[in-house]
Protein backbone atom coordinates (compact mmCIF):
# COMPACT_ATOMS: atom_id res chain seq x y z
CA UNK A 1 0.00 0.00 0.00
CA UNK A 2 2.46 2.84 -1.02
CA UNK A 3 -0.24 5.21 -2.14
CA UNK A 4 -2.01 4.81 1.53
CA UNK A 5 -3.24 8.13 2.78
CA UNK A 6 -5.01 9.68 5.29
CA UNK A 7 -8.06 12.71 4.37
CA UNK A 8 -8.17 13.09 7.85
CA UNK A 9 -4.33 12.95 9.10
CA UNK A 10 -5.14 15.19 12.28
CA UNK A 11 -6.75 11.80 13.91
CA UNK A 12 -3.87 9.14 13.83
CA UNK A 13 -2.91 11.93 16.93
CA UNK A 14 -5.27 9.31 18.80
CA UNK A 15 -2.49 6.58 18.25
CA UNK A 16 -1.36 8.02 21.34
CA UNK A 17 -4.22 5.77 22.73
CA UNK A 18 -3.25 1.99 22.08
CA UNK A 19 0.37 3.40 22.80
CA UNK A 20 -0.47 4.30 25.85
CA UNK A 21 -3.23 0.62 26.33
CA UNK A 22 0.36 -0.93 25.66
CA UNK A 23 2.48 0.75 28.59
CA UNK A 24 -0.66 0.60 31.14
CA UNK A 25 -0.77 -3.13 30.55
CA UNK A 26 2.96 -4.20 30.76
CA UNK A 27 2.79 -1.98 34.44
CA UNK A 28 0.24 -3.75 35.09
CA UNK A 29 1.64 -7.11 34.25
CA UNK A 30 4.84 -6.25 36.05
CA UNK A 31 3.14 -5.14 39.36
CA UNK A 32 1.18 -8.48 39.22
CA UNK A 33 4.08 -11.21 38.62
CA UNK A 34 5.67 -9.03 41.77
CA UNK A 35 2.71 -9.78 43.32
CA UNK A 36 2.58 -13.44 42.75
CA UNK A 37 6.05 -13.91 43.55
CA UNK A 38 5.73 -12.66 47.09
CA UNK A 39 1.99 -13.61 48.20
CA UNK A 40 1.39 -17.09 46.12
CA UNK A 41 2.95 -20.70 46.48
CA UNK A 42 3.61 -21.43 43.03
CA UNK A 43 3.22 -25.48 43.75
CA UNK A 44 0.44 -25.05 45.72
CA UNK A 45 -1.13 -23.05 42.45
CA UNK A 46 0.21 -25.63 40.32
CA UNK A 47 -1.87 -28.45 41.80
CA UNK A 48 -4.65 -26.15 42.13
CA UNK A 49 -4.98 -24.68 38.65
CA UNK A 50 -3.20 -26.59 36.14
CA UNK A 51 -4.32 -25.56 33.30
CA UNK A 52 -3.43 -21.20 33.56
CA UNK A 53 -3.82 -19.41 30.38
CA UNK A 54 -0.49 -18.38 31.00
CA UNK A 55 1.07 -17.06 27.87
CA UNK A 56 -2.52 -16.69 26.21
CA UNK A 57 -3.78 -14.16 27.97
CA UNK A 58 -1.22 -11.87 26.61
CA UNK A 59 -2.61 -12.55 23.05
CA UNK A 60 -5.78 -11.04 24.09
CA UNK A 61 -4.61 -7.74 25.23
CA UNK A 62 -2.61 -7.97 22.12
CA UNK A 63 -5.80 -8.37 20.29
CA UNK A 64 -7.75 -5.56 21.92
CA UNK A 65 -5.09 -3.24 21.35
CA UNK A 66 -4.44 -4.00 17.44
CA UNK A 67 -7.57 -3.58 17.01
CA UNK A 68 -8.10 -0.17 18.35
CA UNK A 69 -4.62 1.00 16.56
CA UNK A 70 -6.50 -0.56 13.29
CA UNK A 71 -9.48 1.71 14.44
CA UNK A 72 -7.76 4.68 14.85
CA UNK A 73 -6.18 4.46 11.27
CA UNK A 74 -10.06 3.83 10.03
CA UNK A 75 -10.94 6.98 11.68
CA UNK A 76 -8.39 8.87 9.70
CA UNK A 77 -10.09 8.05 6.74
CA UNK A 78 -7.35 5.98 4.65
CA UNK A 79 -7.53 6.44 0.94
CA UNK A 80 -5.44 4.66 -2.05
CA UNK A 81 -4.99 5.33 -5.67
CA UNK A 82 -6.93 3.72 -7.41
CA UNK A 83 -8.10 3.15 -11.90
CA UNK A 84 -11.76 3.93 -12.47
CA UNK A 85 -12.86 2.73 -15.92
CA UNK A 86 -15.32 5.46 -16.54
CA UNK A 87 -18.21 2.96 -18.78
CA UNK A 88 -19.89 6.20 -20.34
CA UNK A 89 -17.04 7.30 -22.11
CA UNK A 90 -16.77 9.17 -25.82
CA UNK A 91 -13.86 8.34 -27.59
CA UNK A 92 -13.73 10.22 -31.20
CA UNK A 93 -11.01 9.16 -33.31
CA UNK A 94 -9.71 11.85 -35.67
CA UNK A 95 -7.58 10.37 -38.57
CA UNK A 96 -6.01 12.28 -41.00
CA UNK A 97 -7.02 11.69 -44.56
CA UNK A 98 -4.39 14.55 -46.18
CA UNK A 99 -2.50 13.42 -49.39
CA UNK A 100 0.73 13.76 -47.23
CA UNK A 101 -0.73 10.12 -45.88
CA UNK A 102 0.55 8.63 -48.83
CA UNK A 103 4.02 8.84 -47.71
CA UNK A 104 5.88 5.42 -47.51
CA UNK A 105 8.13 6.35 -45.20
CA UNK A 106 5.78 4.36 -43.05
CA UNK A 107 5.06 0.86 -44.79
CA UNK A 108 3.48 0.34 -46.64
CA UNK A 109 1.82 4.02 -46.02
CA UNK A 110 0.96 6.57 -43.51
CA UNK A 111 -2.53 5.86 -44.14
CA UNK A 112 -2.34 2.01 -44.19
CA UNK A 113 -0.35 1.70 -40.68
CA UNK A 114 -2.81 3.90 -39.30
CA UNK A 115 -5.84 1.82 -40.38
CA UNK A 116 -4.24 -1.10 -39.16
CA UNK A 117 -3.44 0.56 -35.49
CA UNK A 118 -6.59 1.93 -35.48
CA UNK A 119 -7.86 -1.50 -34.88
CA UNK A 120 -5.72 -2.39 -31.62
CA UNK A 121 -7.15 0.51 -30.21
CA UNK A 122 -10.49 -0.43 -30.76
CA UNK A 123 -9.56 -3.90 -29.35
CA UNK A 124 -8.10 -2.14 -26.62
CA UNK A 125 -11.11 0.46 -24.68
CA UNK A 126 -12.85 -1.26 -22.23
CA UNK A 127 -16.60 -2.88 -22.80
CA UNK A 128 -19.55 -0.16 -23.00
CA UNK A 129 -17.39 2.86 -24.23
CA UNK A 130 -18.55 4.34 -27.61
CA UNK A 131 -16.12 4.95 -30.02
CA UNK A 132 -17.00 7.80 -33.15
CA UNK A 133 -14.49 8.45 -35.88
CA UNK A 134 -13.95 11.30 -37.66
CA UNK A 135 -11.92 11.65 -41.25
CA UNK A 136 -10.40 15.13 -42.12
CA UNK A 137 -8.13 16.44 -45.07
CA UNK A 138 -9.64 19.72 -46.15
CA UNK A 139 -12.83 19.64 -44.45
CA UNK A 140 -14.20 17.47 -41.60
CA UNK A 141 -16.85 14.99 -41.65
CA UNK A 142 -18.25 12.55 -39.50
CA UNK A 143 -17.38 8.61 -40.49
CA UNK A 144 -19.46 7.36 -37.99
CA UNK A 145 -21.26 8.68 -34.77
CA UNK A 146 -20.35 7.55 -31.27
CA UNK A 147 -21.12 3.86 -30.59
CA UNK A 148 -20.86 1.02 -28.49
CA UNK A 149 -20.70 -1.63 -31.47
CA UNK A 150 -16.77 -1.63 -31.86
CA UNK A 151 -17.27 -3.71 -34.99
CA UNK A 152 -18.95 -1.66 -37.08
CA UNK A 153 -16.69 1.29 -36.22
CA UNK A 154 -13.58 -1.07 -37.57
CA UNK A 155 -15.56 -1.87 -40.64
CA UNK A 156 -16.18 2.13 -41.14
CA UNK A 157 -12.25 2.89 -40.61
CA UNK A 158 -11.47 -0.22 -42.76
CA UNK A 159 -13.59 1.38 -45.80
CA UNK A 160 -13.44 4.80 -45.18
CA UNK A 161 -9.31 5.39 -44.70
CA UNK A 162 -7.20 4.23 -47.23
CA UNK A 163 -5.69 5.93 -49.98
CA UNK A 164 -8.32 6.39 -52.70
CA UNK A 165 -10.41 9.08 -50.35
CA UNK A 166 -6.98 11.03 -49.42
CA UNK A 167 -7.60 14.46 -50.68
CA UNK A 168 -6.18 17.99 -50.33
CA UNK A 169 -5.14 19.78 -47.33
CA UNK A 170 -5.24 19.63 -43.52
CA UNK A 171 -8.33 20.71 -41.18
CA UNK A 172 -7.20 19.70 -38.15
CA UNK A 173 -8.80 22.55 -36.03
CA UNK A 174 -12.16 21.94 -37.68
CA UNK A 175 -11.70 18.04 -36.81
CA UNK A 176 -11.59 19.03 -33.36
CA UNK A 177 -14.74 21.41 -33.65
CA UNK A 178 -16.52 18.20 -35.25
CA UNK A 179 -15.49 15.82 -31.72
CA UNK A 180 -16.82 18.38 -29.52
CA UNK A 181 -19.81 18.28 -31.31
CA UNK A 182 -19.88 14.65 -31.82
CA UNK A 183 -19.26 14.37 -27.63
CA UNK A 184 -21.44 17.07 -26.82
CA UNK A 185 -24.51 16.12 -28.44
CA UNK A 186 -24.23 12.33 -27.85
CA UNK A 187 -23.80 13.34 -24.19
CA UNK A 188 -27.16 15.02 -24.34
CA UNK A 189 -29.32 12.52 -26.24
CA UNK A 190 -27.94 9.96 -23.96
CA UNK A 191 -27.76 11.69 -20.57
CA UNK A 192 -23.94 9.69 -20.15
CA UNK A 193 -22.88 12.00 -17.40
CA UNK A 194 -25.22 12.32 -14.57
CA UNK A 195 -24.73 16.36 -14.47
CA UNK A 196 -25.27 16.97 -17.76
CA UNK A 197 -21.77 17.50 -18.69
CA UNK A 198 -19.82 16.31 -21.89
CA UNK A 199 -17.40 13.52 -20.91
CA UNK A 200 -15.42 12.54 -23.88
CA UNK A 201 -11.93 12.53 -25.46
CA UNK A 202 -10.57 13.08 -28.79
CA UNK A 203 -7.73 11.06 -30.07
CA UNK A 204 -6.51 13.14 -33.00
CA UNK A 205 -3.32 11.37 -35.49
CA UNK A 206 -1.97 13.75 -38.00
CA UNK A 207 1.31 14.05 -39.58
CA UNK A 208 0.57 17.95 -40.21
CA UNK A 209 -0.28 21.10 -39.68
CA UNK A 210 -3.35 22.84 -40.39
CA UNK A 211 -3.72 24.19 -44.20
CA UNK A 212 -7.62 24.85 -44.16
CA UNK A 213 -10.60 25.52 -40.99
CA UNK A 214 -10.45 27.36 -37.91
CA UNK A 215 -6.92 27.35 -36.08
CA UNK A 216 -5.53 25.13 -33.79
CA UNK A 217 -5.57 27.71 -31.19
CA UNK A 218 -9.49 28.18 -31.90
CA UNK A 219 -9.56 24.32 -31.57
CA UNK A 220 -7.72 24.15 -28.72
CA UNK A 221 -9.42 27.07 -26.75
CA UNK A 222 -13.19 26.14 -27.39
CA UNK A 223 -12.09 22.30 -26.03
CA UNK A 224 -10.52 23.33 -22.87
CA UNK A 225 -14.08 25.35 -22.53
CA UNK A 226 -15.95 22.01 -23.20
CA UNK A 227 -13.56 20.24 -20.19
CA UNK A 228 -12.63 17.68 -23.25
CA UNK A 229 -8.44 16.52 -23.82
CA UNK A 230 -7.73 16.02 -27.30
CA UNK A 231 -4.78 13.79 -27.47
CA UNK A 232 -2.46 14.01 -30.55
CA UNK A 233 -0.27 11.36 -32.65
CA UNK A 234 2.33 12.79 -34.50
CA UNK A 235 2.83 10.53 -36.93
CA UNK A 236 5.84 9.33 -39.79
CA UNK A 237 9.23 11.09 -39.80
CA UNK A 238 11.14 13.29 -41.29
CA UNK A 239 12.24 11.70 -44.34
CA UNK A 240 8.53 11.72 -45.80
CA UNK A 241 7.74 12.26 -48.80
CA UNK A 242 4.82 11.88 -51.98
CA UNK A 243 5.47 11.89 -55.40
CA UNK A 244 2.87 14.60 -57.31
CA UNK A 245 2.53 14.30 -61.49
CA UNK A 246 3.21 18.18 -61.84
CA UNK A 247 5.74 19.09 -58.75
CA UNK A 248 7.73 15.30 -58.36
CA UNK A 249 8.83 14.65 -55.20
CA UNK A 250 7.31 16.83 -52.38
CA UNK A 251 8.88 16.14 -48.88
CA UNK A 252 5.76 15.97 -46.19
CA UNK A 253 7.52 16.14 -42.68
CA UNK A 254 5.67 15.87 -39.58
CA UNK A 255 5.00 18.79 -37.52
CA UNK A 256 5.56 17.60 -34.15
CA UNK A 257 5.10 20.60 -32.88
CA UNK A 258 1.94 21.85 -33.51
CA UNK A 259 0.48 18.69 -32.75
CA UNK A 260 2.32 18.86 -29.15
CA UNK A 261 0.57 22.39 -28.43
CA UNK A 262 -2.54 21.58 -29.17
CA UNK A 263 -2.48 18.00 -27.13
CA UNK A 264 -0.92 20.92 -24.03
CA UNK A 265 -3.86 23.35 -24.71
CA UNK A 266 -6.21 20.76 -23.98
CA UNK A 267 -4.52 18.85 -21.24
CA UNK A 268 -4.04 16.17 -23.54
CA UNK A 269 -1.16 13.78 -24.44
CA UNK A 270 1.16 14.60 -26.89
CA UNK A 271 1.98 11.57 -28.69
CA UNK A 272 4.40 10.59 -31.36
CA UNK A 273 4.92 7.46 -33.83
CA UNK A 274 7.59 6.79 -36.64
CA UNK A 275 6.89 3.38 -37.27
CA UNK A 276 3.77 0.97 -37.73
CA UNK A 277 5.01 -0.92 -34.32
CA UNK A 278 5.04 2.20 -32.41
CA UNK A 279 1.75 3.54 -33.94
CA UNK A 280 0.39 0.23 -32.49
CA UNK A 281 2.03 0.41 -29.04
CA UNK A 282 0.65 4.43 -28.30
CA UNK A 283 -3.07 3.19 -29.80
CA UNK A 284 -3.09 0.41 -27.25
CA UNK A 285 -1.86 2.73 -24.40
CA UNK A 286 -4.38 5.13 -24.99
CA UNK A 287 -7.14 2.92 -25.37
CA UNK A 288 -6.60 1.88 -22.05
CA UNK A 289 -6.05 5.28 -20.44
CA UNK A 290 -8.65 7.45 -22.03
CA UNK A 291 -11.15 5.64 -20.26
CA UNK A 292 -9.71 5.42 -17.27
CA UNK A 293 -9.34 7.86 -14.94
CA UNK A 294 -7.14 7.76 -11.19
CA UNK A 295 -8.83 8.61 -8.02
CA UNK A 296 -8.51 8.47 -4.34
CA UNK A 297 -10.82 5.84 -3.08
CA UNK A 298 -11.10 5.69 0.74
CA UNK A 299 -11.08 2.41 2.58
CA UNK A 300 -11.97 3.23 5.85
CA UNK A 301 -14.74 0.89 5.93
CA UNK A 302 -11.88 -2.05 5.36
CA UNK A 303 -10.10 -0.79 8.79
CA UNK A 304 -13.44 -1.01 10.59
CA UNK A 305 -14.00 -4.52 9.53
CA UNK A 306 -10.41 -5.35 10.16
CA UNK A 307 -10.68 -3.97 13.58
CA UNK A 308 -14.38 -5.96 14.76
CA UNK A 309 -12.78 -9.19 13.09
CA UNK A 310 -9.38 -8.72 15.29
CA UNK A 311 -11.78 -8.05 18.51
CA UNK A 312 -14.08 -10.87 17.75
CA UNK A 313 -11.16 -13.22 17.30
CA UNK A 314 -9.69 -11.79 20.69
CA UNK A 315 -12.83 -11.93 22.64
CA UNK A 316 -13.30 -15.83 21.72
CA UNK A 317 -9.57 -16.53 22.71
CA UNK A 318 -10.39 -15.33 26.11
CA UNK A 319 -13.66 -17.26 26.59
CA UNK A 320 -12.06 -20.26 25.30
CA UNK A 321 -9.19 -19.67 27.78
CA UNK A 322 -10.61 -17.62 30.60
CA UNK A 323 -14.32 -18.36 30.55
CA UNK A 324 -14.56 -14.33 30.35
CA UNK A 325 -14.64 -11.50 27.58
CA UNK A 326 -11.30 -9.78 27.57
Amino acid sequence: MSDLTFLAPGRLVLMILPAALTVAYLVLQARRKRYALRFTTVSMLDRVAPDRPGWRRHLTALGVIAAVVVATFGFARPVIAGEVVENSKLVILAIDTSISMEATDVPPSRVDAAREAAGVFLDSVPDGVAVGVIGFDGNARQLISPTTRLDAVNGVIDRAIDRSNLGEGTAIGEAVFLGIDAIEGTSAAEDVSPEGEPTGTIVLLSDGDTTMGRPNDEAASAARTAGIPVHTIAFGTDSGTIDDPLAGTIPVPVNKAALQQLAHQTNGQALTAATADQLSDVYESLGESVTVSREQIEISDWFAGAAMAILCVAGLGSLVWSGRLP
